[in-house]
């Protein structure tokens, strides 16, 4: 008895429900293609619950008369063959009801959208017909104000160039009177002028004869002694500037290759074991720094990424930033290196600018260091 109403449910859902079935899946395969640009999410529509007494009863009535069985049903056998044919009708209701929604909300969505550019095309273009007419506005009174300017320049012009004319006029004439009377007065002031300074001037030219001839003896006398004193003044000061930029290269010399700590061996040794500390710690940090690098990258090209968010640029600058500071990493691991060299020569605190003993304090507190606080100061 039990196999009976196992046929009839599965005979209701392979006759009732292929039929309905269809067209929601085409629009459940549909929708997805479509993304829309929306901002924000529209709001669903609400579904319409069909009554599902009556669908239920047609399909339990197919199925009763497609496959009736030899032998009468028990209640039971109805009453779930009634209850299976209804869960699938109403499973198949939901999935239809589900997908009409989605569309609805999409063309919602769509039809908001272009009304919205719609609105904002229209305010875009008043605005700018507004702005053109201010604009146009704007240049007719300019140009009416930049006439009334001119012509009343034009009018000013003429008036003051008629007064002037008559002004230069008068002075000309006043001028030329003047020039006339005195030209006649110098006339006669050179004529007397003339006779006077003929006279002097012979008696001042032999006056100034003499004197300059005894005032170039005496600025070749002088000349001559102040040459004298300034090459030999000249000569001290080479001879000190070199006698001091001997003692300066020598003492240079003597700092650039001193060894400040090379007596304390156990000093060098405890800078050693921290220099070598330090690198240990470096290398650890620049491999992992790498390999982050390189999970971002695989991160990266294996994941999509939203342009308008912008979560591709910023993974972008994150590895940059750790790819620059493993850089950083490096250059200082090199660093480490140089003095790991030094402090096996012993040469290792001194300072690189000043050639100076670099204190202890500061060669322990900072790993790596070639300067000392005064010239780290200075650059």
């Amino acid at each position: 008895m039990s196999p009976t109403p196992k046929k009839s449910s599965s005979s209701t859902k392979t006759t009732g429900t292929k039929k309905v079935a269809a067209p929601a899946k085409k629009v459940a395969s549909k929708a997805p293609a479509k993304k829309a640009p929306a901002k924000a999410p529209a709001k669903k529509a609400p579904a319409k619950k069909a009554p599902a007494k009556a669908p239920v009863k047609k399909q339990v009535a197919k199925v009763a008369a497609k496959k009736a069985p030899s032998k009468a049903p028990t209640p039971a056998q109805r009453a779930a063959a009634t209850k299976a044919a209804a869960a699938t009708a109403a499973a198949q209701k939901k999935r239809e009801a589900a997908a009409r929604e989605k569309d609805l909300a999409r063309k919602a969505k769509e039809k908001a959208d272009a009304l919205a550019q719609k609105e904002r095309e229209a305010k875009a273009k008043a605005a700018a017909r507004e702005k053109d007419l201010a604009r146009k506005a704007k240049a007719k009174a300019e140009a009416l104000a930049k006439k009334d300017r001119e012509a009343k320049a034009k009018a000013a012009a003429r008036a003051k160039a008629a007064a002037d004319k008559i002004k230069a006029q008068e002075a000309a004439r006043a001028r030329r009177e003047r020039e006339a009377k005195a030209k006649a007065a110098a006339r006669e002031k050179e004529i007397a002028r003339k006779a006077k300074e003929k006279a002097l001037a012979e008696q001042r030219k032999q006056k100034e004869i003499e004197a300059r001839r005894k005032a170039i003896e005496a600025e070749k006398a002088r000349k001559q002694k102040e040459i004298e004193r300034l090459e030999a003044e000249e000569r001290k000061r080479i001879e000190r500037r070199e006698a001091e930029e001997r003692k300066r290269i020598e003492a240079l010399e003597r700092k650039r290759h001193a060894k400040p700590y090379g007596d304390d061996a156990a000093f060098l040794a405890k800078l050693g074991e921290l220099l070598t500390q330090e690198r240990a710690a470096l290398t650890i940090q620049v491999a992992n720094l790498e390999k982050e690098a390189e999970e971002m990258l695989v991160d990266r090209d294996s994941l999509e990424y939203d342009e308008d968010d912008g979560s591709g640029v910023a993974t972008n600058v994150d590895r940059d930033y750790v790819k620059e500071f493993a850089a950083e990493q490096r250059l200082k691991l090199a660093e480490i290196d140089v003095a790991l060299l030094r402090v096996a020569e012993g040469s290792y605190g001194r300072c690189d600018e000043c050639y100076e003993p670099i204190s202890r304090a500061r060669l322990e507190a900072q790993v790596p260091v070639f300067t000392c606080i005064n010239c780290r100061a200075a650059v």
